[in-house]
């Protein structure tokens, strides 16, 4: 007897749980989006369209701080994803096709082990480790603490892509007397492409939005545009606040975008 297909949408409910999820988790986003086109000073009182906040942001009395804070968070997150990924990539290639060794079931626990530690306890700990070094805190402890942080981000797409390349390609080169270094960088690195640059935007996403283990390891004077942000929503949340809010989410929406459908290129055939 063929068992029925097991369909979670036909039970009662589910369609209201999915839209309060839905309203839940991107109203607040919306309304963050459509106020910054706001014509008015006021954040609740709509005055009609203007793109005036937006123009604030790039010639008004705090655009020369904004535009530092949003440099360092750009070269941080293009530096940090870049090295993170060359390390997650050469982990993906030990752990996938190095084959059984010892504590290789460790080696992927612990890579992992940054996604399910909670995000103060890693900003505290790191903070604590630099200290204890004696390292000053800067843009230096900020990049060193993204790159450890983003290494996970940047595996788990790399490590699943690995996976999903059988080994034939890698036998029939070496059959053809290629040298495993020629393996790896002529058929083994092009298919793993969509993952890498997939868990490269993903990383550099992290990056770019992480607040909580910048606020703890930059130093003083040293911003970047989460902490320039929370900074500023002490003193009072401004109009241009959101217009800043709203460029940063267009970013983001973008890189993960485009990283989910990298990584949903084959070019295997």
């Amino acid at each position: 007897m063929a068992k029925s297909k097991y369909d979670i949408k036909s039970y009662r409910g589910f369609g209201a749980m999915t839209l309060l999820c839905l309203v839940v988790l991107y109203a607040p986003l919306i309304v963050v989006t459509i106020y910054s086109f706001n014509a008015s000073k006021s954040i609740t009182v709509w005055e009609g369209l203007s793109l005036r906040w937006y123009v604030d942001v790039f010639s008004g009395p705090e655009s020369a701080k904004f535009k530092l804070a949003a440099w360092n968070s750009f070269v941080i997150a293009i530096v940090a994803s870049t090295i993170s990924t060359a390390i997650a990539t050469l982990a993906a290639t030990a752990i996938v096709r190095g084959g059984k060794f010892r504590l290789r079931t460790v080696s992927v626990g612990l890579i992992s082990l940054p996604l399910m530690v909670p995000e103060i306890v890693t900003a505290v700990a790191t903070l604590i480790f630099f200290n204890y070094i004696g390292i000053e805190r800067g843009l230096l402890t900020i990049l060193l603490a993204h790159i450890a942080f983003c290494i996970p981000f940047a595996y788990l797409p790399i490590a699943a892509r690995m996976q999903g390349i059988e080994d034939s390609y890698e036998q029939a080169a070496m059959d053809l007397y290629a040298t495993k270094r020629q393996v790896f960088t002529r058929i083994l690195l092009p298919l793993m492409a969509p993952g890498i640059i997939s868990g490269y935007l993903l990383s550099f996403i992290v990056s770019l939005d992480d607040f909580i283990i910048t606020n703890f390891v930059k130093g003083a004077g040293i911003e970047t545009l989460p902490t320039a942000i929370f900074g500023a929503v002490k003193q009072g949340i401004k109009p241009n606040i959101m217009a800043i809010s709203t460029m940063l989410l267009a970013v983001s929406v973008v890189m993960v975008t485009i990283s989910y459908f990298v990584s949903k290129t084959d070019n295997t055939k």
